[in-house]
Formats: structure tokens, sequence, C-alpha cells
């Protein structure tokens, strides 16, 4: 056994200690949805009802833009845990130099194609003229903190990949906080509108990455060496490298917009049946999506460690994390589906008062609470998959449970109606995690291939 997977197997994590690591990501992560809370109500209270539009357009336009490049934190952290793992400083290094220099190519991308961009996106968009003129506004003041927001998923995805979730956490909470104060300045004391707020994300997605840029190098000089040395240059500009780095997050880019066109197919199908229909579907995703913010922290725990003990190639050691992050996830999806099924009703109350919506709403908690728990799986799989890098196999097994779902959805939604709509959402949600288990023994058979 070499020097590096003996000192992985030392770090066999408990269960505290596993806790310990995925409270920063699930704190972090619930923290993004408030900034938009702060935004609106800012806007709700100075602005005027054309701001509080526009910035619900742009706001759509930017969310799909950077969920699509979302790959650029998976792709990170799978290639940085496994480097970690093998105790291979140097090309983690590599590895960020790698990924920054594609997120600032794709960042100055945008910019440069900002204008054919807008005109796409707003024709998608059904806006009033005089709403859409400040969300234009808005746009092409927001997308210039585009290089800095890619860049700074890279960072993020170092960080989970070397596993210091606490660091996630304060640059999380930075880049939240900070744009929370200039909104509040830009917008509610100067009377900026929707510009304002434009103008406090962009400083503070620069700031935050200047930030994050200076701590995370500070963290991977090597000690005792050059300040100069944490760049191997030789190393990131090795083709055969950059070019597995491509790959992997183009792999990740299509699986991603496979499972965003599943719920934007999902959320028009429920449209068929109804104003009412949707808005209740659309509330019930809301209690959904918040309960994601507690399994993704756990899928990043998971990310982290099965990279590591793979780079390392420690069998021992992968088991160890797959199974202990995988009980953990289960008992906070079995607790979440529990609080959902029995607190769901008021939860829908909150949300709104519109009595047709909330009775509608809560004949639907039962299969958002069995969904909740259906999920765990495929988040602690996809976990797996990005910390080992098996991107090919996550974008296959997406078109799969993609396929699956169609059909569930033209079967059941025929027979059942909505109810039958969402139980082909709970049927997608297996179909995952089954299409992700396939390909399962690919993983594991490394460590047969290397031993």
């Amino acid at each position: 056994m070499t020097s590096s997977t003996q000192r992985n197997s030392a770090n066999d994590k408990s269960y505290p200690e596993l806790i310990s690591l995925a409270w920063p990501f699930i704190v972090a992560n619930a923290s993004v949805p408030l900034l938009g809370v702060v935004d609106t109500a800012v806007i709700g209270n100075t602005g005027s009802v054309i701001d509080l539009g526009a910035i619900a357009l742009g706001a759509l336009i930017f969310s799909f833009v950077y969920w699509s490049f979302g790959f650029l934190r998976m792709g990170t952290t799978g290639f940085v845990a496994q480097a970690f793992g093998a105790g291979d400083q140097e090309e983690v290094r590599a590895i960020f130099g790698r990924a920054g220099l594609i997120a600032l190519a794709i960042g100055v991308a945008l910019l440069l194609c900002q204008l054919p961009i807008a005109a796409f996106s707003f024709s998608l968009l059904a806006g009033d003229e005089s709403v859409e003129s400040v969300a234009q506004t808005y746009f092409f003041t927001r997308i210039w903190g585009a290089p800095a927001t890619l860049v700074l998923f890279v960072i993020m995805g170092v960080w989970i990949g070397l596993g210091e979730s606490r660091e996630l956490l304060k640059l999380q909470l930075f880049l939240n906080g900070l744009n929370m104060i200039l909104d509040i300045i830009a917008a509610g004391v100067l009377g900026l509108g929707a510009q304002g707020i434009a103008i406090g994300t962009v400083i503070a997605e620069v700031s935050t990455c200047l930030l994050g840029f200076y701590r995370l190098r500070a963290h991977l000089i090597p000690i005792g060496r050059e300040v100069g040395t944490i760049w191997p240059w030789s190393r990131i500009r090795d083709m055969s490298q950059m070019s597995a780095l491509v790959v992997a997050n183009i792999d990740i880019m299509i699986r991603t917009l496979l499972i965003v066109f599943a719920f934007a197919y999902f959320t028009n199908e429920a449209a068929k049946y109804g104003v009412i229909a949707l808005a209740a579907t659309h509330i019930v995703l809301q209690i959904m999506a918040f309960t994601a913010f507690f399994l993704d922290g756990f899928a990043y725990v998971a990310e982290a460690e099965t990279g590591r003990s793979y780079g390392a190639n420690d069998k021992r050691l992968f088991d160890a994390a797959l199974r202990k992050t995988t009980v953990l996830a289960g008992i906070t999806a079995a607790l979440l589906g529990l609080l959902v099924g029995v607190l769901g009703g008021p939860l829908v109350r909150l949300l709104t008062d519109i009595e047709e919506v909330v009775v509608l709403s809560t004949t639907l908690i039962p299969l958002c609470a069995i969904y909740v728990f259906s999920s765990f799986p495929a988040f602690q799989l996809d976990g797996v998959f990005i910390g080992t890098s098996r991107t090919r196999e996550m974008r296959d097994a997406s078109v799969m449970s993609l396929i699956v779902f169609i059909i569930a959805v033209s079967v059941l939604s025929e027979a059942l109606g909505l109810q039958g709509l969402w139980w082909a959402m709970v049927i997608f949600v297996v179909a995952r995690a089954l299409s992700l288990w396939l390909y399962f023994r690919r993983v594991t058979d490394r460590f047969n291939t290397i031993s």
C-alpha cells in the first residue's frame, strides 16, 4: 500500500465528522435564496412594480445561464478530490489553473456575445414593453460580473474537492452578505432601482472572486516553497489533461440540461391542467427545492470523500465514505419527508392565501414527501460519480432516466391527471438513481484494475 493510501485510510471519518463537513454546505446553499428575498423586499418597498418585474425577468435569464455552466464547479471538484487523495498537490494547483482559464474564457465569451444572448433570451420571454426595457438595463449591467462568477464556481469546486466546507461557507456568506448590503444602498438609499440591484450584484461577485482567489491561493502555496511555484504552467498546459477536463465538463453540462429540461417539461405539463394546477405545482416545488439544500450537503461530502479515496486507490475508505454519507443522507431524507408530510399544509398556507391553490397544493403534499424520501439515492450517486469524474456515465444515465420520465408522464398523467404527473416525477428521481447504479460497477472496477 502506498504512503498516500495509508494516509487516507487513517482519515476514515466518523459520522459526527461527516456531519460537521455537511452542515456548512447546507447553510451555504440555504443562504442563496435569502438574497432573492432581500432583493425583492428592497425593490418591493423602494422601487416600482416595473423594477420588480424587470428583476424577475433578468434574474431568470442569469439563473438559466449560470445553471448551464454549473459544470465548472462539479467538474473541478471531482478532479481536485482525486488529485488530493493521490497526494499530488501540484496537480491540484494545475487543475485550479486549467479550470480557472476555462471559466475566464467562457466569461469573456459571454461578455462578447451579450447582444445576441439578450436578443435571444428576451425573444423567449413575454413581458410588458416598459418592464422589458428595464430588464435589459439590468441584464447589460449584471453581465459584467459573468467572468468573476464563473471563476468563483471553480474556486468553490476546489474548496469542495479539498473537503474545506467552512471555507465555502465563508465565501458564500461574504458574497450574499455584501450583495445584500450593496443592493440596499444602491436600490434603497440611492434609488437606482433594478439597475442598482445589478450594480450591487456585480460588485459583490467581483469582490468575492478576488477574496476567494486570494484565500485559495494562500491555501495552495506549498510550505517552504517560493510563492511563485503555485502555478505549475507545464502541467496546466498539458493538453491531454485540459482535454479530459473539457470533455468532463461537456458531459456534466449535457446531464444538467437534461435534468433542467425534465423539470421544465414537468411544469409545462402541469400548466395544461389550468392556472390553479400550475400555481399549486409551483408552491409544492418550492417546498421540495428547500429539502434539496440538506441532501446536497451530504452529496457534496460524498463528492469530496469518495473522490479522495478514488484518487488514493483506497477501496476500504471509498466504501466507508459511501456507506456513512448514504446512511446520513437516508436518515435526513426520512426526517425531511416526515416533516413535509406533517407540516406541508401549514407551509402551503405560508406561501399562498388563495384557497383553491391551498386545497390543491395540500393534495400534492404526500407525493412531495414521497419524492423527498425517494431522492436521496440519486443525490448520493450523483456525488459519487462527480467525485470520481465518471461524467460520461452520468450523461448516459440522465438520458435513460429522462426517457423513463417522459413515458411515465404520458401513461400516468392520462390515467391519474395531475396526481399522475407527480407520480411520474417520483419515478424520475428513482430512475435517476437506478440508471446510475447500472454504471456503478465501472467505478468499483477501477480499484481492481489499479491494485
